[in-house]
């Protein structure tokens, strides 16, 4: 019966789930063993319809049945008749049946292809590269929440443990120059953190939705002087004022941001920008608590200044709709971040709905948008889906190629379903367990639990249940990240150590960092399902605790070269071989600190071991399951290891349906058919 049940296999990739044209119904595909099935069943909802024999190939049967379906999402199982009866659902084969693990499908659903497994990179802009020093933030140009801002001198200085008003210089022509970089590192997309007008560094406190931040863009117009030195009014920061409103500022830096994704184009990499909707900034031109844009004839007045505002409804304000003690709605309770009022006018919601519209549009041509906070939303999880039914509609009327990318912690599920966000920024589904499997640490390095590393069973079982929550069009474009401005870098986790800038310091972060681990992290991250995305200066050996210290600058002159060459090799891998980007996934092996896992289709198979212990393990991987049939090869591409790694081809056969490799201490694998 075991083998029974490891032969049964069906997901949702397009070689278990057809889509016809012509006739424009599906076909869902069910593999068994051959010659032990002698009745297949599709159920629907509880209704089951029988399958036909359609093909035999190796030592497999394929049954099939051809649909045609509505627009609503579907809910299905398998149901085998033979030798035993087995049902097959998102968990694996079971004898018993259970509606809570059935396949989804939403007919229609579909993600844009050129993401599907694509090597995204993630670019926080005033910390990548410096190509324009006349837009630079001049130390005392204005205040932020209190205190003056400041330009750091030293590029290579670790941010201060509150360096939220610290700037190192990054801009957008910083990122034209080093195009070519990127391209010949194998990306084939930008992620940029927040680029619109903003004070902050972060720039997730968004200070105007039409424009690009001349700070990172272009500034013609520069009249004006600093704040004198403890002047925290922000009515005296004049040049702040000019730089940021004066509209041949801002019309400068949305062309430069332009060249910027013709360029990108050209290179054949894509642009994807974040969308900070659930809230904004108390400097944004809709609040003006700061007062930037008063007495500005090009501005209307914003709701902390004017009863007479047209924003008044953007907001919603806890006394009498007037502001008094900071009584607007903050996100998270902070006041510089006044939480938007969808619900309160029609004319908000509209209008960010354009704006959505607008940057995937010409002139602009923005591949799609990462969503902040998208589950925050609103006031209510029921608007929040409407407002995103919009959003989509919207947005991929505008641009049936651009991807919709939620930041999500949790169950995305409920806004997965093909009518609202095409994907997520995989932390449950990859960050996360990745992490624990690989260094027993949580992705901020703030818990430790060493039990966890080396834990391959519950890295099956974790993988298996998130992957069930998403479809496959909504896996295959998961955003796979080790690190982020959000969480620790990879590189400092691997020193299994808890803490923070504030308590370790930042030379700790470096400390007893485990290069090894880390690049069994890489490898897992180039051949698990979905698009592994680089965090800036991870490919150069970047360390950092969690924010802030994660956003250090590039270190450009200072790369660790070995690092750098070796997430050249694993993205070739990742791009060469198909299989990694639209392949089924299948668990083959999970021992104590042992796991292995396949990738395949109809014509390709691949498998991938790691070894998280200190002793070699040689490991029998029944990889028949791939399709592969006795006597059939798989090459090596790449074995890692704690001093080195090796892309020397080595061949292996399968014999008596399994590959017999040893897996070195510390080490992991990758095999091709």
């Amino acid at each position: 019966m075991k083998q029974q049940k490891e032969a049964l296999f069906h997901d949702g990739s397009s070689q278990f789930c057809k889509y016809n044209e012509k006739s424009d119904t599906y076909t869902f595909i069910l593999r068994t063993t051959i010659g032990a099935v002698n009745q297949a069943f599709m159920a629907i909802d509880g209704y089951e319809m029988k399958m036909s024999h359609v093909d035999t190939k190796g030592r497999f049967d394929y049954y099939a049945i051809n649909l045609a379906l509505g627009t609503k999402m579907i809910k299905y199982h398998f149901r085998t008749v033979g030798q035993y009866r087995l049902y097959y659902n998102v968990f694996g084969a079971s004898e018993h049946f259970s509606e809570e693990w059935e396949f989804e499908f939403t007919p229609g659903f579909k993600t844009p292809d050129w993401a599907k497994g694509a090597v995204m990179y993630q670019i926080m802009v005033d910390r990548f590269n410096n190509g324009d020093k006349s837009n630079d933030v001049m130390t005392n140009e204005y205040a932020y929440i209190g205190r003056g801002v400041s330009k750091v001198e030293n590029w290579m200085e670790p941010p201060a443990v509150d360096g939220t008003r610290q700037f190192y210089g990054g801009d957008l022509q910083g990122v034209i120059d080093k195009l070519e970089y990127l391209e010949k590192l194998g990306v084939e997309v930008i992620y940029f953190n927040p680029i619109f007008v903003s004070p902050s560094n972060h720039k997730y406190d968004t200070q105007d939705y039409d424009y690009i931040d001349p700070h990172f863009g272009k500034i013609v117009n520069d009249n004006g002087k600093l704040l004198e030195d403890g002047d925290n009014n922000n009515e005296h920061a004049q040049r702040y004022k000019v730089r940021t409103t004066d509209l041949a500022n801002l019309e400068a830096s949305n062309k430069l941001f332009v060249e910027l994704v013709e360029k990108a184009h050209a290179h054949g990499i894509k642009i994807i920008i974040d969308g900070v909707f659930n809230h904004c900034g108390s400097f944004n031109k809709w609040m003006d608590k700061e007062k930037f844009y008063t007495k500005n004839k090009n501005y209307k007045s914003g709701a902390y200044i004017s009863k007479d505002s047209p924003y008044n409804l953007y907001f919603k304000f806890l006394e009498d709709r007037w502001p008094d003690n900071n009584s607007f709605e903050g996100w998270w309770g902070f006041d510089t971040l006044p939480k938007l009022n969808y619900e309160g006018s029609k004319e908000l919601c509209d209008y960010i709905i354009e704006v959505g519209k607008k940057w995937v549009s010409p002139p602009y041509n923005v591949d799609g948008w990462r969503l902040d906070v998208a589950a925050d939303l609103g006031h209510s999880q029921e608007f929040n889906h409407e407002f995103w039914k919009k959003f989509r509609k919207a947005v991929k009327e505008a641009n049936p190629e651009a991807i919709i990318l939620a930041e999500h912690y949790g169950d995305a599920n409920s806004w997965l379903q093909g009518d609202q966000w095409d994907t997520i920024m995989n932390y449950d589904g990859f960050m996360d367990p990745v992490t624990w499997f690989l260094t027993g640490v949580d992705k901020h390095s703030d818990n430790s639990n060493p039990g966890m590393r080396g834990d391959a069973g519950t890295f099956k079982l974790t993988m298996q249940y998130q992957m069930s929550r998403m479809q496959n069009q909504s896996l295959l474009v998961a955003m796979n990240e080790l690190s982020n401005h959000d969480h620790s870098r990879f590189l400092t986790r691997t020193n299994r150590m808890v803490g923070r800038v504030g308590t370790a310091g930042t030379a700790a972060a470096s400390q007893d960092i485990d290069e090894a681990i880390f690049k069994q992290g890489v490898v897992m991250q180039m051949t698990l399902p979905g698009a592994p995305t680089l965090y800036y200066g991870d490919e150069a050996g970047v360390c950092g605790w969690t924010d802030p210290d994660n956003r250090r600058t590039y270190p450009w002159g200072y790369e660790n070269f070995e690092i750098l060459e070796f997430y050249r090799e694993t993205i070739a891998i990742h791009r060469q071989h198909k299989v990694f980007k639209t392949g089924s996934y299948k668990p083959l092996v999970e021992q104590r600190d042992l796991l292995c896992y396949g990738r395949f289709d109809m014509d390709n198979a691949a498998f991938v071991a790691i070894n998280t212990s200190d002793t070699d393990k040689t490991v029998l991987i029944p990889t028949w399951t791939l399709g592969v049939e006795d006597g059939e090869s798989f090459e090596r591409l790449i074995e890692t290891s704690r001093e080195f790694y090796n892309c020397g081809r080595v061949k292996v056969v399968q014999e008596n349906d399994v590959v017999t490799v040893t897996v070195k201490a510390n080490s992991s694998v990758i095999y091709h058919k």
